[in-house]
């Protein structure tokens, strides 16, 4: 019933009413066919605003859609530019550790290094005169970069 009654409404303007009214073999006022027309425009006019209507809306929903999908894949991109960024810094931090590591190795075994030939060369100096106020034995030490010569000879007497 409702399609047929928007069928009706569609195909009605106000050229068709009019003709109707013309075609008529009863006469009938034109108070009356004025309350007619008017009767069709505030039909025709309720019609096309629910038409207008529905077709904004479907408008409306279908760029709510592409809005809600562009928000996403923007959001993945920035989630994946924000992943990227941490994981280059992450491995910026780890070289910089790695360095700071192998510098302080280096310095660490300098100073060990400086240590070791340090006491080498005091044991030698304390050896020597420690034979000397003895007299019995006679050595000489060497030390060089990273062995120690030892050449030690025993007088008896």
């Amino acid at each position: 019933m409702t399609d047929e009654w928007t069928l009706k409404t569609k195909a009605m303007d106000i050229k068709t009413v009019n003709t109707d009214l013309s075609k008529e073999t009863c006469p009938v006022d034109n108070e009356q066919s004025v309350k007619l027309e008017k009767t069709a425009i505030k039909i025709q006019s309720w019609w096309r605003g629910n038409m207008v209507r529905r077709t904004l809306l479907d408008a409306a929903l279908g760029a709510w859609a592409i809005q809600c999908w562009w928000r996403s894949v923007q959001t993945k991109i920035v989630e994946q530019k924000r992943r990227l960024a941490l994981k280059l810094y992450t491995c910026q931090e780890w070289a910089v550790v790695k360095v700071q590591a192998y510098v302080r190795m280096w310095q660490a075994r300098r100073r060990f290094l400086q240590a070791r030939q340090a006491a080498c060369i005091i044991q030698t100096h304390w050896r020597w005169h420690a034979s000397q106020s003895q007299g019995m034995i006679h050595s000489r030490y060497e030390v060089k970069a990273s062995r120690l010569e030892l050449d030690i000879e025993i007088l008896v007497t």
